[in-house]
């Protein structure tokens, strides 16, 4: 797996489109996410694909071979059927980088990093969102927000984040221990958790002026707390 995931690593954005712009461009069309987000779920044929999301197969192969031209995907394996050859495309499942790895990495290899897990999980909250999962579900959980950091600080927001991460796999092992007991399958939760410098930097709040609107709070969440309502969750500011 290690190995697949370097090679995936150095295949993003060797095309025509940087790594950037690779995965702005997985991301820029409906088809393209929806097969992203498919593909999570396992190897799959263009013909297969074009099942899962409802599109004509040659509508699916022009976005395959796109996404396969940029590396955003690859090609798992081959099948010959009678004259046939069959290729069953999957998006590379990345192992755990500890922050030693990471080190030990080019600084194009950190990109294309952080561009397959932005692309893997943008591709996921996109589906969900058109399939209606985050707001059918009471016990949704969404958040973010811009904070100032000092160095103490962000350390102390990375170790959390980290601590957190820990929990939620813990979680999913006395999840699937559970599971394994009762005979039940389990529904499949999507978790992320990004912790990292804005590309910009705000402009100081301006001065409160008479008969001016407030600017908004910098960010919102869907609180999993509003399940105990009978109400649809909604969007609050911090």
């Amino acid at each position: 797996m290690v190995a697949k995931a370097f090679a995936a690593l150095r295949r993003l954005g060797t095309a025509d489109r940087g790594i950037p712009e690779s995965v702005s461009f997985a991301l820029a069309h409906r088809v393209r996410i929806e097969i992203l987000a498919a593909l999570h779920e396992g190897p799959a044929t263009a013909k297969e694909l074009a099942g899962i999301v409802c599109q004509p197969l040659s509508t699916v192969d022009y976005h395959i071979k796109e996404l396969l031209k940029d590396g955003s995907i690859g090609v798992a394996r081959t099948e010959k059927v009678g004259n046939l050859v069959l290729h069953f495309y999957c998006m590379v499942k990345l192992p755990f980088y500890s922050d030693e790895d990471v080190a030990k990495m080019t600084e194009g290899e950190r990109q294309a990093l952080a561009g397959l897990i932005v692309q893997a999980s943008s591709a996921e909250i996109m589906a969900s969102l058109w399939a209606g999962k985050l707001h059918s579900d009471p016990r949704v959980m969404l958040a973010w927000n811009r904070i100032n950091l000092d160095e103490q600080g962000r350390a102390d927001l990375a170790d959390e984040q980290a601590r957190s991460w820990a929990q939620l796999h813990e979680i999913e092992a006395k999840a699937a221990n559970r599971l394994a007991s009762n005979g039940e399958q389990g529904v499949t939760h999507v978790i992320t958790s990004f912790g990292y410098e804005r590309s910009r930097t705000s402009a100081p709040e301006p001065l409160a002026q008479e008969g001016r609107i407030p600017s908004l709070a910098s960010g919102n969440y869907l609180a999993p707390s509003q399940a105990e309502s009978k109400e649809a969750p909604s969007s609050r500011s911090e």
